[in-house]
């Protein structure tokens, strides 16, 4: 249901793209630039064949953020909160389904958690759309000041990295200004932390008492922020087409603006001017992703983190995988390895693809399948000049980045039998 689910708002969003009234020329878009935007918006990557702001028309941009918004959410909890805003009472394959999409392992309190998810996400984008307005309102019509507000913060939030600020520039007209880039990165932070652990840390208020899943979130995401600033700070200090020209606080502000933006794709430099060894960093840090059951996509910080921990252990001699003085159970580690694995594998093979379908140099093929498999949005600026079936085969990839870690998750949780026969054991040399 959630695969076809997700197929189905895909579909239908480009049905609408597809249509004269969502250009601004009025004419027809082609059906894979379409597909392709949809998909993007659906699966909140932000990879775009057109500039948003320049070839959609309001329509075609309404669309767009509807696709965000649902996609964003989830379309499980979407739907269920439309059925409770319809009065209809969920039954017990409903809530299963929606528990496991969200990843909270657990059915009771089920719709309050809905209900106050839906609140908070909307609370949260006025705010961040009331910010903006401030801020737009000053250089923009009134009504264009109100819709670039609603329409950034609805992304920023989601994570899809869609903007409308034209030429393909995202928020590089911004960046000498604190107020909109902290404002995004708030917003994308809230986004990729999952309001679970927000819930977690609201209602514990107490870093000691938090639960293992919100302290492993809250501690990865924590290190990956500080380590890819110092990093990016480091490799792009000098260089004149990104960080070079800005002043100290500049060059912090980028960095970590850049760092946070990991799961979103935002940026307030060119990405494609970056070095090497920035981009290599970055690609790791979209592969990683943000929390289970937010917006975010990638393995997520709780698989990365459940890894880490496993390894620390063994360096340390322990026979046990344990993390802030709780241990995790062999098949939380099968599943995060597997999960890591097989998305390695995918990402790997949609690379092989497109060095037979694409001209550009591997470094740019292989960083727009991480950022389509991580639905993030970054892009060293190939995304336009893709051929169709390069478009078709990162089509397919942010769908697949967007729904096969759940997915497989789920079908390794469903596949586990416990059972009291065991093998006899054998020792492997390793190393």
């Amino acid at each position: 249901m959630i695969v076809f689910g997700f197929a189905a708002l895909i579909i239908l969003g480009t049905f609408f793209l597809v249509l004269p009234a969502s250009s601004q020329t009025r004419l027809p878009t082609p059906i894979v630039d379409a597909l392709f935007t949809a998909t993007s918006a659906a699966c909140v990557t932000g990879l775009v064949v057109y500039d948003t702001g320049s070839h959609w028309s309001f329509f075609g941009q309404v669309v767009i953020l509807a696709l965000i918004q649902v996609g964003g959410f989830g379309f499980m909890t979407s739907a269920t909160f439309l059925l409770l805003l319809l009065g209809r009472r969920l039954g017990l394959r409903d809530r299963l389904l929606i528990s496991e999409s969200m990843g909270l392992g657990r059915l009771g309190g089920l719709v309050k958690i809905v209900m106050w998810m839906a609140i908070f996400v909307l609370v949260s984008e006025l705010l961040g759309a009331a910010i903006f307005f401030a801020r737009f309102v000053p250089e923009d019509p009134l009504g264009l000041a109100i819709w670039k507000s609603i329409f950034h913060a609805i992304s920023a939030f989601n994570n899809a990295g869609f903007d409308i600020f034209g030429d393909f520039q995202s928020l590089a007209a911004y960046r000498d200004d604190p107020v909109t880039v902290l404002t995004t990165a708030a917003l994308i932070f809230l986004g990729s932390i999952s309001f679970m652990v927000i819930v977690d840390f609201a209602t514990r208020r107490d870093l000691e008492h938090l639960s293992l899943n919100s302290k492993l979130v809250l501690s990865v995401t924590g290190a990956l922020l500080v380590l890819g600033t110092m990093l990016i700070l480091v490799t792009e200090y000098a260089n004149p087409a990104t960080l070079g020209s800005d002043s100290f606080f500049g060059k912090i502000l980028h960095a970590f603006f850049q760092t946070i933006s990991r799961t979103a794709g935002f940026s307030t430099i060119s990405i494609g001017l970056a070095s090497g060894y920035t981009l290599f960093f970055i690609m790791i840090l979209m592969f990683i992703g943000g929390a289970t059951g937010s917006t975010a996509g990638g393995i997520k910080v709780n698989s990365f983190g459940i890894l880490m921990s496993t390894i620390w252990s063994a360096v340390r001699g322990s026979e046990h995988a344990v993390a802030f003085g709780r241990e995790f159970t062999a098949p939380q580690i099968r599943r995060a390895l597997t999960l890591v694995f097989v998305s390695s594998l995918c990402i790997s093979l949609v690379t092989f693809i497109l060095t037979l379908t694409e001209r550009f140099d591997f470094v740019s093929l292989i960083f727009e399948s991480v950022s389509a498999f991580g639905t993030v949005g970054y892009s060293t600026g190939i995304t336009p000049a893709l051929s169709t079936a390069g478009k078709l085969v990162i089509t397919t990839t942010m769908f697949l980045g967007r729904l096969l870690p759940l997915s497989l998750i789920l079908i390794l949780n469903q596949r586990q039998q416990r059972t009291e026969l065991r093998y006899p054991r054998e020792i492997i040399r390793i190393g």
